[in-house]
Formats: C-alpha cells, sequence, structure tokens
C-alpha cells in the first residue's frame, strides 16, 4: 500500500464556523509539529530541551490543544486554531492522524493545506482517507459505501439504512454466509482431494439442504429487500405527464408545498421540463413536469413536448394527470395503454368542478391501473397520491426501516450471481456431476460473496467505489 503521508481540507468549501484539514500517514505528527505552536499553557507542560517539531510528537492523543498555525518559510502566523492528533491504530485510518480546526474560509483552509503540502504532504485522492481504513483493516468494503451513503442521503430513511449498513449488520450478514459456502466447498474439495478416507462421507443431499436453507434463501430475501427498498437510497423519478392544462403544474406546486411552476389558465404554459426534489414517506424523489402533450406547430413547443417524451420513457414512475371534468379523450387512453408496461398512477384532477361521482371509466384493459381523485387547487386527495406513489415505489411491500438490509447495485449484482450459481451447483450436485463441477459453481459463489466484503474485489472495483467520494474523505 501507499504509505506516503495525505491532507485534503475535510470540509465543504464556504464561509462557516470550522474548517477541518485532515493529515494521515506515518509523517502527519512530524508535519503538525512543524507548524503548530501550542498556547503557552500546553507548551509549560513539554520539557524546554524539546525541539519545537517534535512538540506534537510529545502530546498526548485523543484530546484537543489550542495553538497556532505558521508559515516556517515566512513565520506568519495564519490562524489560531484547535489541533487533534489520534495516533495509529485508534485513527479513522489505523494511521497516525491529525486534524487542524481552523475557521472555516476559503483562504485561510487553502493557507493551512498549502503549508501542510510544503512540509511533505501529498494532496489525497476522493475517498483515499476511507479507502485506507479498508485496506488497513478498520471496515470492510460494506462499510466504506455505508460513508459515502451517509454523505449523500437525502431523506432521514436514507440515514436510517447507512447508518444501519455502517454499523456492520450488512457487514456480518454476509460474512455468515460466506462462511457456509466455505465449509461447503472445503468438505466438497476434501471430497475431491482424498476419495479414499473422506469421499464416502460427503452427503450431497444434506449439503443442498443445507446451501438451499442457510445461503440461498436468506440471499433471495435481500434480493427482495433491494427490489422494495433501493428507492430509499437511490431515489424515485417521478413525471407528471399529460396533456395541456390538465393540472400538471399545480399538482406539481401542490407535492412540493411552494410555487415552483408558473400556472396559468392559457393552454401551453409549461412548455420545458421543470424538476424539483422532494422527500415522499422518506423516498426521495425527483419530481419533473413536462409539457403538455399536443399537436402543435410552435417549433418551441414541439422542442417541448420531445423532451416530454423522453422523460416519460426514463422515469421511474408516472403520474397520468386527466381532467375529471372532461370525458377522457382517445388519444389519452392511447397513451395510457403505452405507459402501462410501467409503474404509472392515473390522477383525476380538478374534481373540484365535478359535481358528484367523477366520470372516471377505462377500457377493460386499464381498469387495474392504480388511479387516486385529486384537486391541486384545494388540496384534496394529495396525501393519499403521495401514500400510492410510497406504495407504488416499494412494490407495495412495507420495507422494515430498523431490520431490513438493503443492499446498494453492486451488492444486489454479486448477490444474484451467487444466487445463481449456487443453484447450479445444487442442481449439478443432484444430477449427480462430478464434484469438480459442483466445486466450480461454489468458488464462484464465494468469489461473488467475498467481493461484497472485499475479500475479492478487483482494484477497479475500489477505484470506481471510492472514486465517488468527496476529497478529505
Amino acid at each position: 500500500m501507499d504509505q506516503e503521508t495525505i491532507a485534503a481540507i475535510a470540509t465543504p468549501v464556504g464561509s462557516g464556523g470550522i474548517g477541518i484539514v485532515r493529515i494521515s500517514g506515518s509523517d502527519a505528527l512530524a508535519i503538525a509539529g512543524r507548524i503548530f505552536t501550542p498556547r503557552k499553557s500546553c507548551a509549560d507542560a513539554m520539557s524546554p530541551e524539546t525541539p519545537s517539531e517534535n512538540r506534537v510528537l510529545s502530546l498526548e492523543s485523543h484530546r484537543l490543544y489550542l495553538g497556532t498555525i505558521t508559515d516556517p518559510d515566512n513565520q506568519w502566523i495564519l490562524d489560531e486554531v484547535l489541533l487533534a492528533i489520534m495516533r495509529a491504530p485508534r485513527s479513522y485510518t489505523r494511521e497516525d492522524c491529525v486534524e487542524i480546526q481552523a475557521h472555516s474560509g476559503a483562504v485561510v483552509l487553502k493557507a493551512i493545506l498549502g503549508v501542510v503540502l510544503r512540509q511533505g504532504a501529498r494532496l489525497a485522492d476522493p475517498g483515499e482517507f476511507t479507502m485506507r481504513a479498508f485496506l488497513n483493516g478498520r471496515i470492510d468494503l460494506t462499510q466504506a459505501e455505508a460513508v459515502t451513503d451517509i454523505i449523500h442521503a437525502k431523506t432521514e430513511r436514507a440515514l436510517a439504512d447507512a447508518t444501519t449498513q455502517i454499523q456492520g449488520h450488512f457487514k456480518a450478514t454476509i460474512e455468515g454466509l460466506h462462511s457456509i459456502i466455505k465449509e461447503a466447498l472445503t468438505e466438497i474439495e476434501a471430497g475431491i482431494d482424498f476419495p479414499e478416507e473422506v469421499g464416502d462421507t460427503v452427503d450431497i443431499p444434506r449439503l443442498n439442504l443445507k446451501l438451499r436453507a442457510q445461503v440461498i434463501d436468506p440471499l433471495r430475501d435481500i434480493l427482495n429487500h433491494y427490489r422494495e427498498g433501493h428507492v430509499f437510497r437511490d431515489g424515485l423519478q417521478l413525471a407528471l405527464i399529460g396533456r395541456t392544462n390538465v393540472g400538471k403544474s399545480s399538482l406539481m406546486n401542490r407535492l412540493l408545498k411552494k410555487d415552483r411552476v408558473i400556472v396559468t389558465e392559457t393552454p401551453g404554459t409549461t412548455r420545458d421540463a421543470v424538476d424539483d426534489l422532494m422527500s415522499i414517506r422518506g423516498i426521495p424523489v425527483v419530481v419533473t413536469d413536462t409539457a403538455g402533450i399536443r399537436n402543435s406547430s410552435d417549433a418551441i413547443e414541439k422542442i417541448g413536448m420531445e423532451r416530454t417524451r423522453h422523460i416519460m420513457d426514463h422515469a421511474d414512475l408516472v403520474l397520468f394527470v386527466i381532467d375529471a371534468s372532461e370525458p377522457i379523450r382517445r388519444d389519452e387512453t392511447e397513451l395510457i395503454e403505452r405507459l402501462s408496461v410501467k409503474s404509472i398512477i392515473l390522477v383525476f384532477n380538478k374534481i373540484d368542478l365535478v359535481s358528484g361521482r367523477p366520470d372516471t371509466r377505462l377500457p377493460d384493459n386499464l381498469r387495474f391501473v392504480p388511479r387516486v381523485n385529486t384537486s391541486a387547487l384545494y388540496n384534496q386527495g394529495i396525501d393519499t397520491l403521495k401514500d400510492l406513489i410510497a406504495e407504488t415505489a416499494v412494490g407495495g411491500a412495507p420495507v422494515d426501516a430498523q431490520n431490513a438490509l438493503i443492499p446498494n447495485l453492486r451488492h444486489q449484482l454479486a448477490i444474484q450471481q451467487a444466487v445463481n450459481e449456487l443453484e447450479s451447483g445444487c442442481a449439478a450436485a443432484g444430477d449427480h456431476a462430478p464434484m469438480e463441477m459442483v466445486a466450480i459453481h461454489l468458488r464462484e459463489a464465494l468469489s461473488a460473496t467475498g467481493s461484497i466484503l472485499g475479500i475479492t474485489a478487483t482494484e477497479d472495483v475500489l477505484d470506481d467505489i471510492f472514486s465517488k467520494f468527496c476529497i478529505g474523505k
């Protein structure tokens, strides 16, 4: 592993109360000693013979010290700071670490970082601190990924899922399943290598039952949790689709609880897509209002409708908005039929203009499409719509926020590969195939679960994961 000492600004750029410069590596304490001067009360506790650059080396770990940062090249004092040292292995990276807590301003933090780099540190790559924590064995790969999930969480539910993962619950589950696969593979390989001694003792039916009950079924449960709950992490792309003047923009404003989109009685007011971020029942949602679909000779409006079709095709969920005060048109039912292959909710808006029960009759093949009646103007049916959006997003199945293990896409693909290989291995064993063939499938399954934990992850996979981090984390 690269043992260079690294440094970076660990807090967002901008003005604030505190900004942090983080240093990690074998020279972290020495670099801090050359630029940090403790206040007199701290210095009095040191031996008078202690060289200035070794002052930090005599400080206690995991305590804050008040002092100043000085540029050795010109003896300018850059800032009064609090300095914390964390000696290996009791640090985030399991290396010697120093954190300089300065006043948060772009100029002062860059000045302090510049001094640190001139003293021998290297600017850290994105995610390099967390990568070192992983490579040094402090966390596994699932916990490292949870760090960035926490940073990018857009709802409390997404934060709860990431916190569960960083505490190691997902890691412990995968480690247990990985261990069972390894035990089964060891038993089979022993039968292959020493057929006279143990060949007859390999109980294939028992191994099959064990792998199905203790590994395959739990892995399938995790896959189900991904299908039900990944939207809490990854978010939902929600598109408002419909012809002009059915109230799409009013509905979007009502969902967002703010006037995000211009609303007029003139058809075609919205000519381009407008999106915004919101939370619906804990799900981060990017909701997009689109130009109304209609025949038009206006060049700009045509471009807007072309974008509408693109958004419609790529949305996770479509709210097809219909004016409940008017009969459903043929072109609307044709478009609904086209959209029925994906997740769609029919929203019969403007029910405030309808006396009695609105006419929401649809062709028989569309009668099972989820629907809701709303009045965006008077805030009627909006909570029901939000409930239906959340229910549709998770496939109608409630997800236990505290106990569900919800993997990310990388985990999901690896788990699916493990399940496929285990199913193939069990089938081969049941068909009395050579044990070498069964062992090949189990090795592939073991490699798949190992890749989740980082045991068998390739360098390219690691680079891809940690490149998503910000510099300083």
